[in-house]
């Protein structure tokens, strides 16, 4: 597939790489930074989302998703990103995405608001009553690479994700586009309530790393299971 992903925040926070691996499917394993598990909240834009060789669908090929997501590496030492779940606006890519990706993706009632270069994020998983998240940020006009071997270069530049099917099996999909240019986030608003959701009520206070990236286009491949 094809896609292009914009209005991009991340927002870490550390955690104990206990929680993680507790938490992962056999054939993963925990990413550490100074000792330190990140469990990341992501919001952004999917824009002109569609399979190869085909052009976008109005409406369709456009959506927003808000995912929370850690880092892994395989058995082979390949590092990579675990979601623990992806919100999204479009009901039709998160049927695809569940099936195909086998990815954990929940119907979610989503919106934005942009007033030059801020945006405000609001997002209401429909499954769950009273659980509205809102973040406001600003895009960035100056940005750079991150350092190699920094923290930033640990949370961005990761080019596989891992799944894992209804059976158990282990995948991984492989992801390109050109390295991140990013900048601090000047996020004066944001929600702990898509994590916990998924059960990490003590991650409360500021996220230590808030960072916002420029737009990229991205290839996405066809996923392949990990034997």
């Amino acid at each position: 597939m094809r896609q292009c992903w914009s209005g991009l925040l991340f927002l870490h926070w550390p955690i104990d790489p206990s929680l993680i691996q507790a938490r992962l499917p056999a054939g993963l394993f925990v990413d550490t930074y100074d000792g330190q598990a990140w469990l990341g909240v992501v919001p952004f834009f999917m824009d002109r989302v569609r399979p190869v060789m085909l052009p976008p669908v109005p409406r369709l090929s456009y959506f927003l998703e808000l995912n929370v997501r850690t880092y892994v590496h395989d058995a082979e030492g390949r590092p990579g990103v675990w979601f623990f779940s992806l919100d999204c606006n479009q009901p039709i890519a998160v049927e695809i995405a569940r099936r195909f990706f086998h990815l954990p993706y929940e119907h979610a009632a989503m919106k934005i608001i942009r007033r030059g270069n801020q945006i405000d994020y609001h997002s209401h998983r429909k499954s769950l009553a009273a659980n509205l998240s809102k973040f406001r940020y600003e895009t960035a006009s100056s940005t750079q690479l991150a350092v190699e071997g920094s923290l930033e270069w640990f949370l961005v530049e990761r080019y596989l994700l891992f799944s894992v099917n209804p059976a158990g099996a282990l995948y991984c999909g492989r992801v390109q586009h050109a390295p991140y240019e990013i900048a601090p986030g000047n996020c004066t608003h944001w929600s702990t309530e898509p994590l916990r959701l998924l059960g990490f009520n003590d991650l409360t206070g500021n996220p230590p790393s808030m960072l916002v990236a420029k737009t990229v286009e991205v290839k996405i491949f066809p996923l392949k299971r990990i034997q």
